[in-house]
């Protein structure tokens, strides 16, 4: 099985699909296996592909991309969203944030910074552009806040709490993997299932959550 971190693009301009790819062939740790047009079809190849990471535009024809982030986590495709957008506008920061989003990057960004983001990501941290921190920093803090009923870790299995321990700490799947001995679809089974028990949409804010009560 490839170590590669596999990457799904969705975003309906050609050209930039294009060299997105063409970039990401140029990394041995990464590996684009789909590409997307609309946020539909997107969503069918995540289900199918069930990619380590998906790289979503938000301003798409038809489904915008915060539908789409939102589709996707209710069909329960917890990969890892990382948003690639020209808006810097920090109501979008928000609205991703509570969508599901995992780290929000500007179309600006160069290409050896977007890949280095896409590891970053793929290994459990939240890139996002720097500008844009403030506000995504804050948007997690209110959301958490802002919650109805308090997640409870007692709701989880041992094995889950230690999947969350885990995802507090930053690991990725591969690493989850290795450490507790068990296969990476494994790990990506238990992932959703903590995600859905606490009621989190993101990796990003189970982790916050988790260190916030001191689970790490």
């Amino acid at each position: 099985m490839s170590d590669k971190t596999t990457v799904l693009i969705i975003d309906d301009h050609p050209m930039l699909r294009r060299g997105v790819m063409q970039l990401l062939a140029l990394d041995d740790e990464l590996e684009a296996v789909g590409e997307a047009s609309s946020g539909d079809e997107g969503i069918k190849l995540a289900l199918a592909l069930d990619p380590d990471l998906i790289l979503l535009d938000l301003n798409m024809h038809g489904m915008s991309g915060i539908d789409t982030l939102k589709a996707l986590r209710t069909a329960d495709v917890f990969s890892r969203v990382l948003v690639f957008t020209v808006s810097d506008n920090h109501e979008d920061v928000v609205s991703a944030l509570k969508a599901g989003a995992d780290g929000y990057l500007l179309k600006d960004t160069e290409p050896e910074e977007l890949l280095a983001a896409i590891k970053r990501a793929a290994a459990g941290e939240m890139p996002i552009s720097e500008k844009l921190s403030s506000a995504l920093a804050q948007a997690i803090s209110k959301r958490n806040r802002d919650r109805e009923g308090a997640p409870s870790i007692d709701a989880l299995t041992d094995r889950e709490k230690q999947i969350l321990k885990a995802i507090a700490t930053g690991d990725s799947n591969k690493m989850i993997a290795r450490k507790l001995d068990i296969t990476e679809g494994t790990v990506k089974v238990h992932v959703k299932k903590v995600l859905k028990k606490l009621g989190f949409r993101s990796r990003v804010e189970a982790a916050v959550w988790a260190v916030g009560q001191g689970i790490h």
